[in-house]
């Protein structure tokens, strides 16, 4: 029999997101786990000798799996092993499954990096493109950016962005901004990436997008949809925000969301997401909507300007006229971890109707 490998990013299990990262160290025990109250005695160990790998549960089921050519390591929080096969949970048993990436019910994956390259290198040049320079961007940025590793770069399976401070192109601060432009873009769909934002007051990291006639049409009747922006004075908030013609700059329509208990954005990974339609867009926080914009919250006789092509932008910028002037001395250099950038489109049904506006934050 063929051996066949998968490449494994993260799976959805009806109790656990299971993060697997195939680049780890042998011979390592490695915990799965939901909670400490569901699930104490899980526990898959594996091994070197005779490549192969031995599951053990609670319910004493034992599973090989040969030809184990992978290694394997705790990722993050919550576990990771398997990078030939991954081991999917059932009612009382354990079974070999493909690892790949499960998107979300009602949607097919159409793109996506997983910034497996190796540490050190650049990001995916098929994929991934810069903006250069240090004009300010519209914002009064006082950042320079470049298409350096020194500013962007693949660590440990993600991709960092990094605001130096370091005197270059007239400006005080370096960083990077990656695009898809000329490379990929889609018109609707669910755009979602697993993000660590930095903290840092005057430190602004966003996830966004803008229409691909921006050149022809100018902005912002090209359209721009903020999925992800937070600035450093609001540790614990994140914004989603639209802007065309009619709506722009400070009259942007959007809505924020506010972690509980007083937590910041930057202490851990969060999964940031938009799903685009014809008729409406609605923001995601960790698979929490929390909201949305349709045509009829636009101001009177403004166009509706996102039904065309849009491409993604990743940047960390640095001052401007919003999130202020970084503290003085600055916590540098602030980084920008992207675990994945994700791109779905709805699975064709045999009858399409269209979508209900939700009602969030009205």
């Amino acid at each position: 029999m063929r051996r066949r490998h998968f490449v494994l990013k993260e799976v959805r299990l009806p109790f656990k997101v299971i993060r697997v990262d195939e680049d780890c160290a042998k011979e390592q025990p490695v915990m799965l786990t939901r909670t400490t109250s569901e699930m104490n005695n899980l526990q898959a160990e594996t091994t070197e000798t005779g490549k192969h790998m031995k599951t053990t549960s609670s319910h004493g089921i034992l599973q090989s799996f040969r030809n184990w050519q992978e290694r394997a390591r705790p990722v993050g929080k919550t576990l990771v092993c398997l990078g030939a096969f991954l081991v999917s949970l059932g009612a009382g048993q354990l079974a070999a499954a493909p690892a790949t990436v499960i998107p979300p019910a009602g949607w097919h994956l159409v793109w996506s990096d997983e910034f497996n390259q190796p540490d050190g290198s650049p990001p995916d040049p098929a994929k991934w493109g810069y903006d250069l320079g240090g004009s300010g961007w519209g914002n009064n940025e006082m950042e320079y950016y470049t298409d350096r590793t020194n500013n962007a770069r693949i660590e440990d399976g993600k991709l960092v962005i990094e605001a130096r401070r370091e005197n270059f192109g007239g400006k005080q601060y370096t960083s990077a901004r990656l695009l898809t432009l000329g490379k990929a873009s889609w018109t609707y769909g669910r755009f979602e990436a697993r993000i660590q934002i930095p903290r840092g007051q005057g430190i602004w990291p966003a996830f966004w997008m803008l229409g691909t006639n921006i050149s022809s049409a100018g902005w912002p009747a090209s359209g721009e949809m903020y999925i992800r922006e937070n600035i450093g004075k609001e540790p614990g908030t994140v914004h989603g925000t639209v802007h065309g013609p009619g709506y722009s700059g400070a009259n942007g329509i959007g809505g924020p969301v506010t972690l509980p208990g007083g937590a910041a954005v930057a202490d851990d990974f969060h999964v940031f997401a938009v799903d685009c339609e014809s008729n409406q867009i609605t923001w995601f926080l960790d698979g929490r909507p929390y909201f949305n914009v349709t045509p009829a919250r636009l101001p009177k006789n403004a166009r509706w300007v996102f039904n065309h092509p849009k491409f993604i932008i990743l940047n960390l910028a640095v001052g401007g006229f919003w999130p202020g002037s970084p503290a003085a001395p600055p916590t540098l250099p602030p980084r920008m971890v992207v675990d994945y950038v994700r791109v779905y489109e709805k699975t064709p049904t045999t009858q399409m109707e269209e979508p209900t506006p939700l009602k969030i934050n009205q």
